[in-house]
């Protein structure tokens, strides 16, 4: 084997060249982990997903994730890209398919049009975090903070999340120094529109991913998935039944994307979330497997 097959997509748009970019390799079950990372590296976006035979009963293929500086768990935008590929060129029908990745088996709701809904792992809350130290990362000050406080949480990847008025989101400028010396991994910058479109409540979120080697994200489905869990906890969102709500990422830069979200709570407590997005093919070939180093 000296080449493997992929696709790049635009995930999260109706449209080509939006959304965010993602590379689907097929066929590279042989290779080590290194090597997928090298071939992440190559294609340096913000994700890569190899989708492989699945290892374990009920799940309907496998997939592994890396930025081109490590690999995750979980990812909002390779999951539903990986799974509308794979529905495209006939690896999986329409109708529920369950991924395997590394946050366990997620299920996926996958249409003919190149749809798919995506079910986060469990929703997670952590404490609250200083709001003086995230707006420091991305170059804001307490004033552009209205609250309610920053916390981290997340439904397979956890974000830190500070809400901030709607004119700040523009200027948020990721400082990868003061970042780094924070701990600041995984930092979602929104705005909260309780009308928002369509009568739902709307995020204007921005996404940045300095631990993950990631500047800056276009749309990012794992950020969203958690973006409702925080709304729960922090009372945007009614504490029980199910809930729906958008985001919208990208614009700044030139990558509008659209996310549709719903996350169900009860007692106060997001018991489960979902993502969903249209995906677009851009391209095809071969890339060539690189040499494995032992």
């Amino acid at each position: 084997m000296s080449s493997l097959g992929y696709e790049i997509v635009d995930v999260f748009t109706d449209r080509p060249f939006a959304g965010n970019q993602l590379a689907v390799v097929f066929d590279a079950e042989q290779l080590a982990t290194d090597q997928l990372q090298a071939i992440a590296r190559e294609f340096n976006l913000s994700e890569t997903v190899f989708v492989l035979p699945t290892r374990t009963a009920g799940a309907s293929y496998r997939v592994r994730i890396f930025t081109p500086e490590r690999e995750l768990p979980f990812a909002g935008h390779p999951s539903v890209g990986a799974a509308v590929t794979a529905g495209r060129r006939g690896l999986v029908s329409s109708g529920t398919v369950v991924q395997e990745c590394g946050a366990g088996l997620l299920p996926i709701e996958l249409t003919e049009h190149g749809y798919a809904t995506l079910a986060g792992g469990e929703p997670t809350v952590g404490p609250t975090v200083e709001a003086a130290v995230l707006l420091a990362a991305v170059g804001l000050t307490a004033d552009d903070h209205p609250g309610p406080a920053p916390r981290r949480a997340g439904c397979g990847l956890e974000f830190d999340y500070l809400c901030v008025r709607p004119e700040a989101v523009a200027r948020a400028s990721l400082d990868p120094v003061a970042a780094l010396r924070a701990g600041v991994g995984m930092l979602s910058v929104f705005s909260w529109d309780p009308a928002g479109a369509g009568a739902h409540p709307t995020a204007h979120a921005r996404v940045f991913c300095p631990g993950a080697g990631v500047t800056e994200d276009p749309a990012t489905g794992s950020a969203a998935l958690g973006l409702g869990v925080w709304a729960v906890t922090s009372g945007l969102l009614p504490p029980n039944g199910q809930s729906r709500y958008a985001v919208r990422q990208g614009a700044e830069i030139h990558r509008p994307s659209a996310l549709d979200c719903t996350v169900t709570a009860l007692g106060g407590r997001a018991r489960s979330a979902t993502v969903a997005g249209q995906v677009v093919p851009i391209a095809a070939g071969q890339i060539t497997v690189p040499p494995f180093v032992g």
